[in-house]
């Protein structure tokens, strides 16, 4: 792995910040309300940001605090907040992150919600709570640190008794597309599955006749309640910090914790589904083979155009993983892996995933901007780029296809319905890398052609 540049200034960021993160697992909770600890500006810019991707309304509440707060502490904000948020949207959660302010002078957010309890007669809320000053990480451990402790806060051994013996699967920061499909499979397996935090209904719901303050969807807490009852936990990615919610939930109530590269291609693919068979003791549905076959057929014919294209791959780190291992599998060539995250695990996450594929492994950097990738990108000559709608500037300027994943997708429709995970996502997935390859052929050629 090659050394970063010795400054430590930031140009257009490869990350997003870490509340942001967390406000979106708790909208992946049934009944919750995202509460953020800071200025108003902080939920204010995530609203937008988030629902420029998602297409969908996002409330974020926020306590509010100005200058004066800074001196004197977020405390009483933080309280009268809570209770405007109770009466308004009636939550059954509400989850509080922190943002760089409170966390920065020292806000005893813990004391503050015992005081609150004490003080506030009546029913109230549940309130979970999660640190997440922005200087602390990326979106990513503020997504992974509200899920630990949603697990930590509400999981348990009882709830729906329904779900006894199933399966949980904490699946990251995926898209409610991923999240449906993950809910298909499970059903086709005959096994009860609690996903968290599932955002397939709260962030791409139906077309509603009024608003909804609090959008249906999201894991039930019975099912959360219950997660100690699992037979095992799927926990997709490698990346994050060892007190994750699947840990949590080993050390808790053995449930055994099974941590597993994100299944995004063939091989990948392959190890969820045994996975799947191995613990329920079923087979691999027919559908799911014949997709399977389908996608290994469309990879031979489709090989020919994308054979030893070269491309950059950026963004959140377990998702650079998985799409390093998919792109190294259809015979395109990483060059460079890159991410903002700085776990210190990519590069040996990058390898297992490319195991046997590569020749020789792509250059990989953590704590990367695009400053730093666009420098890279002018000595190693990309074909592709691969991430989410921040390297839109990176593509003009080399004249290469953008291939759209993760998040944010700013300029495109549909992010959130892009399936990444599984056979049926790999389809998709291999289609638009071949399709761009081909429509770039074409755009350069001077007389363009119709047939392949």
């Amino acid at each position: 792995m090659s050394k970063n540049p010795n400054y430590i200034s930031t140009t257009n960021a490869c990350k997003l910040c870490t509340p942001l993160g967390a406000a979106l697992a708790f909208k992946g909770i049934e009944g919750t309300v995202p509460y953020l600890h800071g200025s108003q500006g902080c939920a204010t810019y995530m609203r937008r940001y988030i629902i420029s991707h998602f297409n969908e309304p996002i409330d974020i509440a926020s306590s509010s605090l100005s200058e004066k707060h800074a001196v004197y502490g977020g405390g009483a904000n933080l309280k009268l907040g809570l209770m405007n948020v109770t009466k308004k949207y009636h939550p059954k959660v509400i989850g509080i992150a922190t943002t760089c302010l409170t966390e920065t002078i020292g806000d005893d957010v813990k004391m503050l919600l015992d005081q609150y309890d004490k003080e506030v007669k009546g029913e109230k809320p549940t309130m979970v709570q999660v640190a997440t000053p922005s200087y602390n990480g990326t979106h990513m451990e503020g997504f992974h640190d509200a899920v630990a402790s949603v697990v930590d806060s509400l999981g348990g051994t009882g709830g729906d008794e329904g779900t006894n013996g199933g399966l949980n699967i904490l699946p990251g920061f995926v898209s409610p597309a991923d999240i449906r499909y993950l809910k298909e499979i499970g059903e086709d397996f005959s096994v009860n599955i609690t996903i968290l935090p599932d955002i397939s209904d709260t962030m791409d719901g139906q077309a509603a006749k009024t608003y909804e303050k609090i959008q249906s969807g999201g894991t039930p807490l019975s099912s959360i309640a219950n997660m100690g009852n699992a037979r095992a936990t799927l926990e997709f990615g490698h990346t994050m910090a060892d007190k994750s919610g699947g840990g949590i939930l080993a050390r808790k109530f053995a449930v055994e914790n099974r941590r597993m590269l994100h299944p995004m291609g063939i091989r990948a693919s392959d190890r969820f589904f045994d996975h799947l068979s191995q613990l329920t003791g079923r087979p691999i549905p027919e559908k799911h083979k014949a997709e399977r076959g389908r996608l290994v057929d469309s990879y031979v014919d489709g090989h020919k155009y994308i054979y030893g294209k070269k491309a950059i791959v950026y963004g959140e780190e377990d998702m650079v993983v998985g799409l390093t291992g998919f792109l190294a599998e259809i015979g395109v060539m990483p060059i460079l892996c890159a991410s903002g995250g700085k776990s210190g695990k990519l590069a040996g996450m990058i390898a297992k995933a490319t195991e046997d594929l590569l020749p020789e492994q792509p250059r990989i950097h953590e704590g990367m901007d695009f400053y730093d990738i666009s420098e890279l990108a002018e000595s190693l000559g990309p074909d592709l780029l691969v991430g989410h709608s921040k390297g839109y500037p990176l593509a003009q300027k080399c004249s290469i296809p953008l291939i759209r994943v993760g998040f944010p997708i700013h300029d495109r429709m549909g992010g959130q319905r892009i399936l990444h995970l599984g056979y049926r996502g790999a389809q998709q997935l291999f289609d638009l890398v071949v399709n761009s390859c081909i429509a770039k052929k074409q755009s350069d050629s001077p007389i363009g052609y119709s047939y392949m």
